[in-house]
């Protein structure tokens, strides 16, 4: 505001001298011996204004002084110097900083001679400021009137396509580009491959990645971005790894793509190789870098090192606080959750509605029925937080789980919108639990029409009624699946060793030294027998003969892992494996007899948790 004040005093002092003034003065000088008396007359000159308007307008886009930047318009006008094009540009640029477009807009259609930099200006503004419709149409407006565009042009666009996922209009002018040679533009390159990432065309944008011959950073940020939201966690620490070796300068936004990588494939390895890179490119203290590292640790299976990680940060945020309270609660650590929450609201930090879905699982996950209601209603009484989709249905999962099948269904007819896939397959979940065949049915008749093709619903209902022996519903449950020729996904278990992924299927037979693993497990499952060690046939829902059933459970793939683990990795590391379905009864309590007969942490994570086995226990308390 002290630039601005000198500014329009200097802007005052020459403008009280517009119009010009005369001076007079009189001299007395001596001429060969003769005195005489000479009157002098000169006329000062008019200041020019006009540089010291464009210097106020320059420093009202700065600093989004909009009355000062008014005021300077008013004198443009009074001077009668807004035909001026430069000007003109400059007031664009000052209503579009200080976010009055409408303004900006004004300004342009009242040009009567229009530069390139009046188009970008404009354009640049309506994309940033959610006008993208408006944005489109003034590139098209553009073109009709044959006015010349250039490489920022065209990524402004883009960049307006890329918020409205716009995907036709992209590639319209991806087109466009090709055909004005500015296809190799490393801003038109980014804002294309961006577009296509963002509208899910991933394997677009990574063609334009691949042909530029220029890429900024921007370019791997936004490409790395494109992968993990794909779900293409592998390639996006692909192109992380060329970085690193191009020796590129990797900024915050790579490196939170690379960290939302490995949480994706839930790779600790990899992750502590992210965690050492940018604490070395002096990362280590951005708060919203940390939180994306304490769920990597999370969901890795090592939550005293996420928990280590969130007591080093001394300014915590509310995203900080849900990180950190979601990965206990995905841990089924609900007494640390509950402390948590009380610790928060008594540093002033309030809940907001993803911390209270993060409470409300660590209650489900230990069927800690009143706490959940509890949580439930404290969330609108106390902190006015509306429950959405995601509280009813963990709602719906902390009464399924706990027996509560009708009290959860009545929850779901009573709930102030349409039930969603996630609700009534909780509740179908819930059924195959505790055997309610009646609301299993109703469950499953909702999912068939709101997920044709997903095979799991059809899979769970006919596990629900080979659990109660009606053998004639599970063929022909089973048939409407094959006639369906929908694909059944087989349980498959994974684990890091030597920094090398290893998968495991049931009954695999590609791995190299599966004759070694087998041969182990035999030996392993005898030894756990002495131990008291029972299989549980009941886990197999399949009509066949006891013998069979033992021999189908016995290669189950997380008990394939786990022996490959006991193998390969030292002694006093932990054992960590990752599954694609829920862990069945008879596989816990291999792993529980196991982590007490090997003395060895056993983390197993399914679909649903983790499972910490130790000195024969689990984490779950065997509610799972």
């Amino acid at each position: 505001m002290i630039v601005l004040r000198r500014y329009r005093r200097r802007f005052l002092r020459l403008h009280a001298v517009l119009c010009y003034r005369k001076y007079s003065a009189i001299s007395n000088v001596e001429i060969n011996g003769a005195k005489t008396t000479e009157y002098i007359t000169w006329v000062r000159q008019r200041a020019d204004p006009v540089p010291v308007l464009h210097q106020i307008l320059q420093t009202c886009s700065r600093t989004g002084a909009i009355l000062e930047g008014e005021a300077c318009h008013s004198q443009i006008i009074r001077i009668g110097f807004q035909e001026n094009t430069l000007t003109s540009n400059m007031l664009i640029n000052m209503y579009s900083k200080c976010g009055l477009v409408d303004c900006a807009r004004k300004v342009f259609d009242e040009m009567s001679e229009r530069s390139l930099v009046s188009w970008n200006t404009l354009i640049r503004s309506l994309a940033r400021n959610g006008e993208e419709r408006e944005a489109l149409g003034l590139f098209l407006k553009m073109q009709r009137e044959g006015s010349p565009s250039s490489e920022f042009t065209l990524s402004s666009v883009l960049c307006a396509c890329a918020r409205k996922f716009a995907v036709f209009e992209c590639k319209q002018l991806h087109a466009f580009a090709f055909k004005a040679s500015m296809d190799s533009n490393v801003f038109v390159g980014t804002a294309l491959l961006d577009v296509y990432a963002k509208c899910g065309f991933i394997k677009e944008a990574s063609r334009v990645f691949q042909c530029m011959p220029e890429r900024s950073l921007v370019t791997w940020s936004s490409m790395m971005a494109g992968y993990v939201q794909s779900a293409l966690y592998e390639e996006a620490l692909v192109l992380f790894h060329k970085a690193q070796i191009l020796e590129l300068k990797v900024d915050a936004f790579i490196i939170s793509s690379a960290i939302c990588a490995c949480a994706g494939l839930a790779s600790l390895i990899e992750g502590n190789q992210v965690h050492a890179v940018l604490c070395k490119a002096g990362f280590g203290l951005n708060i919203f870098i940390a939180s994306s590292l304490i769920d990597v640790y999370a969901k890795c299976g090592s939550i005293g090192e996420a928990y280590t990680l969130f007591r080093c940060i001394e300014e915590r945020n509310i995203v900080l606080w849900n990180a950190i309270i979601s990965g206990f609660a995905r841990h089924a650590r609900s007494l640390e959750v509950m402390i948590l929450f009380e610790k928060m609201q008594q540093i002033g930090m309030f809940p907001n509605e993803v911390t209270y879905i993060s409470v409300l699982s660590a209650c489900s996950h230990m069927g800690l029925v009143e706490n959940g209601r509890t949580y439930f209603e404290l969330m609108k009484k106390e902190h006015n937080v509306s429950p959405n989709v995601v509280h009813y249905s963990t709602m719906v999962d902390i009464l399924g789980r706990a027996g509560l099948i009708v009290e959860a269904h009545d929850l779901i007819e009573n709930m102030p919108f349409s039930a969603t896939a996630s609700i009534w397959g909780s509740l179908l979940a819930s059924c195959r639990i505790h055997g309610n065949l009646e609301l299993a049915e109703v469950a499953a008749e909702n999912l068939f029409e709101m997920e044709p093709d997903n095979a799991g619903n059809h899979i769970l209902l006919s596990n629900i009624y080979a659990a109660n022996k009606k053998w004639e519903d599970v063929a022909r449950a089973r048939k409407v699946l094959k006639e369906s020729k929908v694909k059944k996904e087989r349980g498959k278990s994974w684990i890091e060793v030597k920094n090398t992924v290893h998968s495991f299927m049931v009954g695999e037979r590609n791995h190299p030294r599966i004759a070694e693993i087998y041969s182990k497990l035999d030996e392993l499952i005898e030894e756990l027998k002495k131990l008291g060690y029972l299989v549980k046939t009941e886990d197999d829902l399949h009509n066949v003969e006891e013998s069979r059933k033992h021999e189908l459970l016995r290669y189950h793939s997380e008990k394939i892992a786990v022996t490959f683990g006991l193998m390969c990795l030292p002694v006093n590391a932990p054992i960590r494996i990752m599954k694609n379905l829920r862990i069945c009864g008879d596989c816990h309590s291999f792993m529980k007899l196991t982590s007490s007969f090997a003395a060895r942490e056993i983390v197993v994570r399914d679909t649903y948790r983790f499972h910490h086995f130790k000195n024969g226990n689990c984490s779950c308390r065997d509610f799972w």
